[in-house]
């Protein structure tokens, strides 16, 4: 057994030699244990395989030592100078191994001839702690009623970790909470879970949704740790009676007031949800038969409109006791007192009040997201006192009833910042008297951009000319993409994608400015030997997520006149058709055969065109 150290890590190699004769095969089969980490860094080296095997370096590359791929993919290599195991690619063990399991193998086969002899080698994979715990479902959603008991465990999801032994999951951790705490539990397995507990009695009308941070933390050094959003809904009991606010009402209502028109909506509150908050509305026995018979009160919504015509002369005031019920089981009631005091003018404009105003927003916000809240009223009463709100119709927004004389306005289509950035919304509100009266207020809406663009490169394929023999470092050509978004979602960064030929990377020959995507390159190119390169420049944005796009780049390599012709052998007395076949005879072309030789040739041809450097070359 050898330990050697390595620059991050102590690892160790484990080396176990087997020797086995075989009677139809001279050749030794040899099976050696390695032990590594995970994610070493390309380069780095395993081991001397040549010393351990006991092979010479200085064989190696006669007897075509080689090391085949067990798999899909050639993580480690020799090199047949030194004779030593080297990482070719990073290596991760999750991927590798993706069962979780805890010994994980990398196996390979090694070869040389002259004589053959195979050998067979195990690499073990070591783990880091290089994955962070995560949690399947991001977002945990809990139901509990306001009455459960203090101490009721409720279960959540588990983190996982693709990492193993002590790199696996060990604790959680709970935000702080008055009401909620963790227990964590084992499984057989030895996986970590834990258990919400209840320390505190839940109240749904002081806190009807608790938000929750549950963390996960792993063993590993350092520690990783992944995160979890528990949202527990308080679900309701009928502890709440329903409350008038105020509880005594004055209104005004117009004589001659068109039977139906609406009086007042009363709105009675109960903090409970659901059944134990719906409302039924009815008058008390302290109403007066008169006052009944002139308003009708709606049980369901507790609307109070005109039921018989209304004369002023008659009579000024109604006074009136409304009760309202809850529909949950041993039903709470509450009460108001309403004074109706008849009035015979109409004086008032409809009135717009915004409640809420949301600006700017993001321009991917998705369609029925409302932005605002509207309130609209009219202190007359029967069609002097009913409104309507309208914004232009030709913005992609559009008004939606949420309650009497409440509006929501909602994006109707989507938005996009590119095209329009902001938008002027005019609300108009116009009551139904005769004649009409109205009111408006103007909104600017404001749209925050987002990454929704990719970098667009004008053209999807470029093929740049490069005179051989240029200067390293030379422009070649500005590559610059275009990106609409604003900000760091229109900042760009190119990149060269890696890319080997001939065990050269891309990056050794080319390199772009990552700001502008100028290209430039490294080396002098000869034509002779290089023709022509063909690779990918990558666009990115700086977004959250950023978004990126790439182009085809062809380098051609044009050829200069930068070789001289070269004599390869002395002339001997060759015809004209042997020294240049096909060339005609009277061209005024001299040949001169070189010294040491006394004799001079001359050769003339009749005619001179493309052919005219071949001759020569043949002559030469």
């Amino acid at each position: 057994y050898l330990q050697l150290p390595h620059p991050f890590f102590f690892w160790r190699r484990y080396v176990l030699l087997l020797f086995f004769l075989s009677a139809f095969m001279d050749a030794v089969s040899t099976v050696t244990h390695y032990s590594i980490p995970e994610e070493m860094e390309e380069g780095s080296v395993v081991a001397n395989l040549a010393a351990d095997l006991g092979l010479d370096v200085k064989t190696l590359k006669g007897r075509q030592m080689r090391i085949d791929v067990v798999g899909n993919k050639k993580y480690l290599d020799i090199n047949k100078d030194t004779g030593e195991l080297f990482i070719l690619e990073r290596i991760d063990r999750e991927f590798l191994c993706p069962l979780k399991t805890t010994v994980c193998f990398l196996k390979l086969d090694t070869t040389i001839e002259n004589p053959i002899r195979m050998f067979n080698i195990e690499v073990e994979i070591l783990d880091i702690n290089d994955n962070a715990p995560h949690f399947r479902r991001g977002t945990m959603h809990l139901d509990i009623s306001e009455s459960s008991p203090v101490g009721e465990r409720f279960s959540l999801n588990n983190a996982v970790d693709p990492d193993v032994g002590t790199n696996s999951v060990k604790n959680y951790h709970l935000s702080s909470s008055e009401h909620f705490s963790i227990e964590i539990q084992t499984g057989r397995d030895g996986t970590k879970f834990a258990d919400l507990v209840l320390k505190k009695a839940l109240d749904r009308e002081q806190q009807a949704v608790h938000n929750l941070i549950l963390t996960a933390v792993d063993g590993g050094v350092p520690t990783r740790t992944g995160t979890a959003s528990i949202i527990v809904r308080v679900l309701d009991v009928n502890d709440n009676a329903p409350s008038f606010d105020p509880d005594k009402y004055d209104v005004d209502v117009m004589e001659n007031s068109p039977i139906g028109s609406l009086v007042i909506k009363l709105n009675a509150t109960d903090l409970d949800e659901g059944s134990n908050a719906e409302l039924v509305y009815s008058y008390s026995l302290y109403t007066s038969e008169r006052t009944q018979k002139m308003f009708n009160l709606n049980p369901e919504n507790g609307e109070i409109r005109v039921k018989e015509m209304i004369n002023y002369e008659d009579f000024k005031i109604y006074e009136m006791e409304v009760i309202a019920n809850d529909k949950g089981p041993n039903s709470l009631s509450g009460q108001c007192k309403l004074t109706i005091q008849v009035t015979d003018m109409n004086d008032n404009h409809p009135e717009i009040s915004i409640k809420s105003f949301q600006s700017p927003i993001k321009e991917n916000e998705p369609v029925d997201t409302v932005i605002a809240v509207v309130s609209v009223s009219d202190k007359d009463s029967g069609d002097n006192g009913i409104v309507d709100l309208t914004i232009p119709e030709n913005l992609p927004f559009k008004l939606r009833e949420s309650s009497d004389n409440y509006y929501e306005l909602v994006v109707s289509e989507p938005l996009d910042r590119e095209k329009v950035p902001e938008y002027d919304i005019t609300f108009t509100v116009t009551d139904r008297g005769s004649p009409p009266l109205s009111d408006n207020e103007t909104m600017t809406l404001e749209l925050l951009d987002v990454n929704d663009n990719v970098p667009q490169f004008p053209q999807s394929f470029y093929t740049i000319r490069v005179m051989e023999n240029n200067a390293p470092g030379a422009l070649l050509s500005s590559l610059t993409a275009f990106d609409p978004d604003l900000h760091e979602n229109q900042y760009l960064v190119y990149f060269i994608l890696e890319k080997e030929i001939a065990n050269t990377s891309m990056s050794m020959l080319f390199s772009i400015n990552p700001e502008n995507g100028n290209l430039y390159a490294l080396k002098t190119f000869d034509y002779e030997i290089e023709k022509e390169f063909l690779f990918h420049i990558e666009a990115r944005d700086s977004g959250s997520p950023p978004l990126s796009s790439n182009v085809t780049v062809h380098i051609i390599i044009v050829d200069q006149n930068d070789n001289a012709p070269v004599i390869v052998s002395p002339w001997r007395g060759r015809s004209l058709n042997s020294l240049c076949p096909g060339c005609d005879e009277s061209a005024e072309v001299y040949c001169m055969i070189p010294e040491p030789i006394v004799m001079k040739e001359f050769v003339s041809f009749a005619h001179v065109d493309s052919k005219k450097d071949s001759c020569y070359d043949d002559i030469y």
